[in-house]
C-alpha cells in the first residue's frame, strides 16, 4: 500500500486531506514544525503520525503530498526528487482526487469555511458525503456520493479543481500580497466559472458575482427580488434567524437555522438553492439546517461567568462587519468588545481604513501587534497607524491583558487569522482565577 507523506501536514488544507485519506483507508503520515497548531488535533486524534521535517522522512515508494507553502527547494521535496518519489503539491492532487464524486466546491473571498460546513452537514444527512473545510476538518466516507471542498482563490489555486459544482459567495478584494485589484479578482472567479460542469450557484447580491459568465446554468441566491432563490419575512432573535425562502418567485418553505447575522442567511440560501437543483427533498434540508453546530474558529464561544469570548477568524473589514452583527443579534443587551489582531503588513496597509470603519461598529476596540505571515515579516506601518484613526482604541499586549477586566457582562470578540488566541487564552486564565 502506498504511504502517503505529507510535507507540511499541519496547513489547513492539508490536515483535512490527510483526515480524509486516513478515514478512506489509506496509509497516512506527516511532517512539519513543532509548533502546535488547532488543525493538528483531529490528526493525533486518529494516531496519524506527525514527524518533524527531516529528508529521511522520505522512503522509496511514497507519494509526497506538498503543501503550498513550501518551495521545491525544502529538503524533503529535494530528496523525493533525488529518490524518484513522486511530488504532487495539494491542490493539484485534490483536482484529481475530486473527479470520483459528485464535487462541490465553495468559494469567494468571504464565508467559504461557514459554507462548506454547512453544505457537507445539509448533504451528508441525504447521502454519504465527504468534506474538506478550511478550519482544519476533514472527513473522508468510504462509500461517498458527494465531495464538499472549501475552495480559496489565493494564488488562482482553485484552477486545479473542474467541479461539478461551484458555490460562490462574493467576490471582494483580499490577499494584496497577490492579486492587483479587485478586477484580477474578478478574473479568477471567472477562469473558474468556465471550469464547473453542471451548475454555478452564485451570490446575485454580489456586483461582481453576477457578471459571472459560464457555460452551465447560473443559480442566483439573495435577498434582492431578482434572484432565483430568495429569503424573505426574516425573523431575526436570540435564538436563531427564520426566514421563508421563494424559488422563482415560488413559496418553497420556511426555515430555521441556530446561526446570526445576514452572512449566515446567505450562506444558507446557497445550501437550499444546491439542494434543491439536486433534488434534496426539503425536509432533509429544514432537519439538517436546524442542527448545524458550526465550525472552528467562526463564532466559537467561550462562556466564563457572565462573561462570553468569542474566538473568531475574522481578518478583513467585511468580516468584522459580519462578526459585529451576530454578536448585536445573539446579545443585544451587552456592550461588545473588539480585541483584532491584523494578519499581514499588505493587508493592514490596503485596508487601514477600512478597518477602522468595521471595528468603531464595536462599543470598545483593543488592537494587538499585526501578525507577520511566513510571505512578509515586516512592512511600512505599524498597529499605531490603525489605533491612530480609531478613537478611544487602546493598544494591547499579553502582559496587559488585565486591562480588559474593567468590562463586565459584555462579548469579547477576538479576532485575526494570526494568533490572537493568545490573547484570549490569557484573558480566559485571569476570568477563572476571579471566577
Amino acid at each position: 500500500m502506498t504511504i502517503y507523506h505529507f510535507t507540511g501536514i499541519k496547513g489547513s488544507g492539508m490536515s483535512s486531506l490527510a483526515q480524509i485519506l486516513f478515514d478512506s483507508g489509506e496509509s497516512v503520515q506527516g511532517s512539519d514544525v513543532e509548533t502546535y497548531y488547532f488543525t493538528e488535533q483531529p490528526l493525533r486524534e486518529r494516531n496519524i503520525k506527525i514527524l518533524k521535517f527531516d529528508p529521511d522522512n522520505i522512503q522509496p515508494g511514497m507519494t509526497v503530498i506538498a503543501g503550498n507553502a513550501f518551495s521545491d527547494s525544502h529538503p524533503e521535496i529535494v530528496r523525493a526528487k533525488e529518490l524518484g518519489v513522486e511530488v504532487i503539491r495539494y491542490h493539484k492532487f485534490l483536482g484529481e482526487y475530486i473527479k470520483k464524486f459528485t464535487s462541490i466546491a465553495i468559494t469567494g473571498a468571504h464565508g467559504k469555511t461557514s459554507t462548506t460546513g454547512l453544505t457537507s452537514h445539509v448533504i451528508g444527512g441525504f447521502k454519504p458525503t465527504s468534506y474538506l473545510i478550511g478550519d482544519g476538518t476533514g472527513s473522508g466516507k468510504k462509500d461517498a456520493s458527494y465531495f464538499v471542498m472549501e475552495a480559496c482563490e489565493y494564488r488562482r489555486h482553485f484552477l486545479a479543481y473542474h467541479p461539478d459544482y461551484a458555490v460562490m459567495t462574493n467576490i471582494d478584494f483580499d490577499h494584496p500580497d497577490y492579486f492587483s485589484g479587485i478586477d484580477d479578482v474578478f478574473s479568477a472567479f471567472q477562469e473558474l466559472a468556465l471550469q464547473v460542469k453542471k451548475a454555478i450557484i452564485a451570490c446575485g447580491d454580489d456586483h461582481y458575482l453576477q457578471k459571472i459568465r459560464a457555460n452551465v446554468p447560473v443559480i442566483y441566491y439573495g435577498l434582492g427580488e431578482r434572484n432565483d432563490v430568495i429569503a424573505k419575512n426574516i425573523e431575526k432573535s436570540t435564538e436563531g434567524t427564520s426566514f421563508e425562502v421563494y424559488i422563482r418567485n415560488e413559496y418553497y418553505d420556511r426555515f430555521f437555522i441556530p446561526l446570526y447575522g445576514d452572512h449566515a442567511i446567505l450562506n444558507s440560501l446557497a445550501v437550499i438553492a444546491l439542494c434543491h437543483y439536486e433534488g434534496i427533498p426539503a425536509n432533509v434540508i429544514k432537519e439538517k439546517l436546524k442542527t448545524f453546530k458550526g465550525v472552528k474558529r467562526r463564532f466559537t464561544e467561550t462562556i466564563i461567568g457572565n462573561n462570553v469570548l468569542v474566538d473568531d477568524y475574522a481578518h478583513h473589514p467585511t468580516e468584522i462587519n459580519a462578526t459585529i452583527q451576530s454578536a448585536r443579534q445573539k446579545y443585544p443587551d451587552r456592550e461588545i468588545v473588539a480585541i483584532f489582531q491584523p494578519h499581514t503588513f499588505s493587508r493592514t496597509e490596503t485596508f487601514l481604513q477600512q478597518f477602522a470603519d468595521s471595528l468603531k461598529n464595536a462599543d470598545s476596540v483593543y488592537l494587538c501587534e499585526i501578525f507577520s505571515s511566513a510571505r512578509e515579516q515586516n512592512g511600512r506601518l505599524t498597529i499605531e497607524d490603525l489605533a491612530a484613526i480609531i478613537d478611544g482604541s487602546e493598544i494591547l499586549h499579553a502582559e496587559t491583558i488585565d486591562k480588559l477586566n474593567k468590562h463586565q457582562n459584555a462579548v469579547f470578540l477576538f479576532m485575526g487569522a494570526g494568533d490572537v488566541n493568545k490573547f484570549q487564552k490569557a484573558f480566559e486564565s485571569i476570568l477563572q482565577m476571579g471566577a
